[in-house]
């Protein structure tokens, strides 16, 4: 591996008076006026230092050939506003809810089976507020078994037609090409994918030749085996690097650096204190250029942190999470718990913008 810079903003605020040189940090109404700048010579060798914005550009302007220029690409990235996203406007978060019309997914399996019922509460969600439906129809829990494509389909396809018809922005969220051209046809407006578009040979031009934003997830592995001792030389940055990649191989294959959001996949392939780590250094990932979704909600890595609470009783840590994400400038939410969310995210804003 060559040598690497990566820039990752310290401690963001929501005011920038009073800081000087504060930064925007991506559009998201924090800002920042310290950094940790990381050199990665080999894997699994870094080295870091605490700089004020200062003191960083001393260090651009004397490091031009040695790091300079790829950190000042680095930064800019970092301090860019963002493009809307699928409509959305990115300077303000936005809420995605969860309609899993799946038998076996982790919190809510079977709950929303029935086409009915999952878009009686997809509805119901797009009244609360949230800003996309995320509608799946295979569950990729730890351990879950694939279902078949037809299935996949016969499943999503009617939820996510009533749902657009409402006029609900819908996302099909899955990892098989035949699934997201079914769901876009049925008018899902954006792609979830947990393999970042790298699960099915044919997803990548799909979503490319459909001109549709997508949501590109890390994964360690694959949902049967992505638990059994998930491995890293350093989390956030092989998860930023992996990211990093997907992201400039869909911008090559003709996708809008605009219409690509990025996931660091929490829970998925990481133990407890890997998804730690990554919720901490969030704003690392806003050098990728694009929003962040945060995917948290109900996981078990809450539980392990509590008292061992079952998928339905996480509210709290949820929520504990997003206010965490929230700090670090995270733009979209992905969550079981709309309208409570919401709720959270209105009283911490009105909090932290107050004059």
């Amino acid at each position: 591996m060559s040598r690497k810079f990566y820039l990752r903003p310290l401690a963001p605020f929501s005011h920038s008076d009073g800081h000087g040189v504060a930064k925007p940090l991506a559009g998201s109404g924090r800002f920042f006026d310290r950094c940790e700048v990381l050199l990665r010579e080999a894997e699994g060798d870094s080295e870091s230092e605490s700089l004020t914005l200062e003191q960083l550009a001393v260090w651009l302007a004397a490091n031009e050939e040695g790091g300079g220029r790829q950190l000042e690409t680095v930064l800019e990235r970092l301090t860019a506003t963002r493009l809307p996203f699928a409509g959305l406007p990115m300077d303000s978060p936005a809420v995605m809810g969860i309609v899993n019309v799946t038998p076996d997914s982790f919190s809510d399996g079977g709950d929303r089976l029935d086409a009915g019922r999952a878009i009686a509460d997809g509805l119901a969600m797009w009244e609360a507020g949230a800003a996309i439906l995320d509608v799946g129809g295979e569950s990729t829990r730890p351990g879950a078994e694939p279902v078949s494509e037809a299935e996949e389909i016969a499943r999503v396809v009617p939820v996510i037609q009533a749902l657009s018809d409402a006029g609900a922005r819908v996302s099909i969220d899955t990892r098989h090409a035949a699934v997201m051209h079914a769901g876009i046809d049925a008018g899902a407006a954006i792609v979830n994918d947990v393999t970042a578009l790298e699960g099915d040979p044919d997803s990548l031009s799909l979503v490319a030749d459909a001109r549709i934003p997508v949501i590109l997830m890390h994964m360690q592995g694959d949902p049967r085996s992505m638990q059994k001792n998930p491995t890293y030389a350093d989390v956030a940055l092989d998860v930023f690097d992996y990211l990093e990649r997907r992201v400039e191989n869909c911008v090559d294959a003709g996708i809008q650096r605009g219409s690509i959001a990025v996931d660091v996949g929490i829970g998925f392939g990481k133990n407890l204190q890997h998804n730690l780590t990554l919720l901490d250094r969030l704003t690392l990932f806003h050098a990728l250029g694009s929003p962040i979704l945060l995917g948290l909600s109900r996981k078990s890595f809450i539980a392990r942190l509590s008292r061992g609470e079952a998928p339905k009783d996480r509210l709290f840590g949820s929520l504990a999470g997003v206010a965490a994400g929230l700090s670090r400038g995270v733009q979209i939410f992905r969550v079981h718990d709309v309208a409570e969310t919401l709720q959270m995210i209105a009283v911490w804003r009105a909090i932290e913008e107050s004059p």
